[in-house]
């Protein structure tokens, strides 16, 4: 279940989300990018989750991917649609529930907001729904603990460690990893890490 006051951040801020961090700011994760479509078969099945407001899956569909963009607020699947031709479906982390579907899953800082508790069934669910060999790009904020930012939203924070210990159990094997610092919306500088792996 979505927390209502992290959905009611994405409502407000929809459109402006978009312009700030989709059509400026994401140029420093092409290395992520490459790293995650090294392993995808020409013409494969990608699915972007907590697609936001639609521009990397804009980006795989024009790269000749087969696109599924799900995300969990009405108003970014709504700018995906007006702003790249992307249909999303207004869904849940809980609600993947196919089985060797997808050739690659791309979690881009989106599971960040699902709380620590809930985070392992949704790795196992994204494992599930990935075909034998497919690849899972997560995108997480390090940290500890769980916490809101100045907006409001919840996030679930990890080590690096945590989570390629997680990603083991559960049938992962880590094949790539990257860190950087950037600014998010709500304006802090904080440090990231980029997962690649496969199943």
């Amino acid at each position: 279940m979505s927390d209502e006051e992290t959905m009611a951040v994405y409502s407000r801020a929809a459109a402006d989300y978009a312009a700030g961090f989709a059509k400026a700011k994401d140029s420093f994760h092409e290395a992520d990018y490459a790293a995650f479509v090294a392993g995808l078969p020409e013409g494969g099945t990608v699915l972007d989750l907590g697609c936001g407001p639609g521009h990397w899956a804009a980006r795989f569909r024009d790269a000749g991917y087969r696109v599924a963009a799900v995300d969990a607020s009405p108003e970014m699947a709504a700018y995906a649609q007006d702003t790249y031709g992307i249909e999303v479906s207004v869904a849940e982390f809980e609600d993947i529930a196919v089985e060797a579907v997808f050739d690659g899953i791309w979690a881009f800082f989106s599971l960040l907001h699902a709380p620590r508790d809930d985070f392992p069934s949704h790795l196992l669910r994204l494992g599930r729904a990935l075909v034998p060999g497919g690849r899972l790009t997560l995108g997480m904020k390090l940290g500890e603990g769980e916490g809101r930012d100045d907006l409001g939203r919840f996030y679930a924070y990890y080590s690096e460690e945590e989570l390629r210990d997680l990603l083991d159990v559960l049938g992962y094997t880590v094949i790539s990893a990257r860190r950087g610092n950037g600014k998010g919306l709500a304006g802090a500088e904080e440090t990231f890490v980029v997962l690649t792996a496969h199943v």
